[in-house]
């Protein structure tokens, strides 16, 4: 108990250290720059320390259950010897999680809202919701996938170089082809894509199917799935930009 109640505190104290970077230029330019006192000092310093607590709680819920879980589950499949069921998990892993995705969620809203006030869409709250879950799904199925290639190249072992060469080469085409609204949300939408909820999960799959494979390397083998899901949600959404353009 008391292991954990120092452990605790010590993750408290390194989530302030990374905060703090934050709060001193916010500080240095309101003081500095602007030479304005900071506005509501009292919420802003009670803001940053639930701010602080979430980011420990988070971290620690990380370690105690997200990446052994996605572990766990990585080195059970590989012991099924089922490349089948291996990949229908990482389609479901990496569609589900995306899907749950609070930075995807606001993107997704806010880009229909400016949609709908450009005339892009038809002004109405049932239109902006269809456009903005076509988008979460379009994203999720993209990570889906991007999941499952990723899986067979650590199965295989393929060179990762080739496909992240090749799938941003199919970028930069789509780029010339896609209507011009929507290139700059497919852009994002690679980003949002790779946050809090994903990350853990995706990056702990590839690293214990990498450990439990037979000639793979952690290292070389088990990291890479990030950069596939960041990288086809810009194809896919391109992609939907054409066919609701």
């Amino acid at each position: 108990m008391k292991d954990s109640l120092l452990h605790f505190i010590h993750s408290l104290f390194e989530s302030l250290r990374d905060l703090l970077p934050i709060l001193l230029v916010i500080a240095f330019f309101q003081l500095v720059i602007l030479q304005q006192p900071i506005p509501n000092l009292g919420e802003l310093l009670y803001g940053s320390f639930l701010v602080v607590l979430g980011l420990t709680l988070f971290v620690q819920g990380l370690e105690m259950g997200l990446f052994p879980l996605g572990e766990s589950m990585a080195y059970a499949f590989a012991r099924k010897g089922s490349v089948l069921w291996l990949l229908a998990f990482a389609f479901a892993l990496g569609f589900g999680t995306t899907i749950a995705e609070p930075a995807l969620i606001a993107v997704a809203e806010e880009a229909s809202k400016v949609a709908a006030a450009h005339g892009a869409i038809e002004n109405s709250l049932q239109a902006m919701e269809a456009y903005a879950d076509g988008l979460r799904y379009t994203v999720a199925l993209s990570v889906g996938i991007a999941l499952v290639i990723g899986v067979l190249r650590i199965v295989f072992g393929w060179a990762i170089q080739y496909l992240i060469i090749g799938g941003y080469f199919g970028v930069v085409v789509m780029t010339a082809f896609a209507p011009e609204e929507i290139i700059g949300i497919a852009y994002d939408s690679g980003g949002v894509t790779t946050s809090t909820i994903t990350v853990p999960l995706v990056t702990a799959l590839g690293v214990g199917l990498a450990s439990s494979i037979k000639g793979r390397n952690p290292m070389t083998d088990g990291f890479g799935l990030i950069a596939f899901a960041s990288l086809t949600p810009m194809m896919f959404v391109m992609g939907y930009g054409m066919v609701i353009g």
